[in-house]
């Protein structure tokens, strides 16, 4: 009996991989075995910088309100702890977005607060 190989599914998982490099840089975009890590690694940087970017953009949203309350005389430790202990539901990010946007509303949060 003949060897039998598949050599259709064969080119169509190459070919997966190949397109999948498209747009990297040198062999890494035409050499099947040099786009293969090329693609697991950046697969794997795609997955762990997912969760990064939340962590990120919350240290941004904290600079900004940090930089908003020290204007008004208060740090940012201080005028989360008041804006927790009033009861105040706005996040983050919508504080954030009113520090940097919106001051006289972020000024009225701070007068709120003191």
């Amino acid at each position: 009996m003949p060897r039998s190989v598949n050599s259709v599914a064969k080119r169509a998982r190459r070919k997966k991989i190949l397109k999948q490099a498209k747009g990297f840089f040198g062999s890494r975009k035409n050499v099947y075995t040099v786009a293969k890590n090329a693609i697991d690694k950046a697969m794997l940087y795609a997955y762990r910088d997912r969760k990064q970017n939340k962590r990120n953009f919350r240290g941004l949203w904290i600079q900004r309100i940090n930089a908003g309350a020290r204007e008004h005389g208060l740090s940012y430790s201080q005028f989360m702890g008041k804006v927790k202990a009033n009861n105040i539901e706005l996040n983050r990010k919508v504080l954030a977005d009113l520090a940097m946007n919106n001051p006289e509303a972020f000024k009225a949060v701070v007068d709120k607060v003191k």
